[in-house]
């Protein structure tokens, strides 16, 4: 009975230890070397290859991508611009322009810079007592003049966020039931995209791009944004 007994607060120490050390543990700050070598002032958004069910998600998240971009001082090329380039050169999947060479890109459009974005969730999802529409994108930014990785992220935004448990399970599944009704009807899945596309691309945010040349917070990474 002693050993089980102690084995049983060894266990529970242990465990106990585990969390407390993984509740301290800070995030490494990013290492930006290459994007403040780099420092690009142009951004080619590259249409965001989508891994989710939604055929809607590519342009969506590619309509709600240039603002945040452009907030955040850098020079977009505009999506109908980028859009129809494409197409004049018989490229139109998202895969298949991924996959053109960095020099080719820069040739083409002058760009110092390409964003490739890949969407991995997006839409609304029912589940028994819930439900939400979530949008989750992964991105990074690549130096067409050198090839150099210069930033990667990735955000998630969703419906769900603030809610709380109140009102039983009767009224959950009504709530449930009439949230997927409303933001299926509604596509709330494009408002979402522009939430998760702020999270993912505007300057100032931990881990997110820095200031381009267009901003007054330019060349002032630490300082607060205003």
């Amino acid at each position: 009975m002693n050993a089980k007994r102690s084995f049983s607060q060894y266990f529970f120490m242990v465990l106990a230890a585990s969390m407390l050390l993984g509740g301290c543990a800070t995030r490494a700050p990013y290492d930006y070397t290459a994007f403040k070598e780099a420092r690009p002032a142009s951004i080619l958004v590259l249409p965001p290859v989508n891994n989710s069910p939604d055929i809607t998600a590519t342009h969506s998240m590619m309509s709600q991508a240039t603002a945040p971009l452009a907030e955040s001082g850098y020079y977009v090329f505009p999506v109908a611009l980028v859009d129809e380039t494409f197409k004049q050169n018989g490229l139109t999947t998202p895969p298949d322009i991924h996959q053109v060479p960095g020099p080719k890109l820069r040739e083409i459009f002058g760009a110092d810079a390409a964003l490739y974005i890949n969407v991995k969730q997006y839409g609304t999802a029912y589940m028994v007592i819930s439900s939400e529409t979530r949008v989750t994108a992964e991105a990074k930014l690549v130096d067409l003049r050198t090839g150099r990785l210069l930033w990667a992220g990735s955000a998630t935004a969703s419906s769900a966020e603030g809610d709380g448990n109140s009102g039983g399970l009767i009224g959950l599944l009504i709530k449930a039931a009439v949230r997927q009704i409303m933001e299926t009807v509604s596509s709330k899945g494009h408002q979402i995209a522009g939430q998760t596309s702020a999270r993912l691309l505007s300057a100032g945010r931990p881990g997110g791009i820095l200031f381009g040349p267009r901003s007054p917070m330019y060349l002032k990474e630490g300082v607060p944004a205003q």
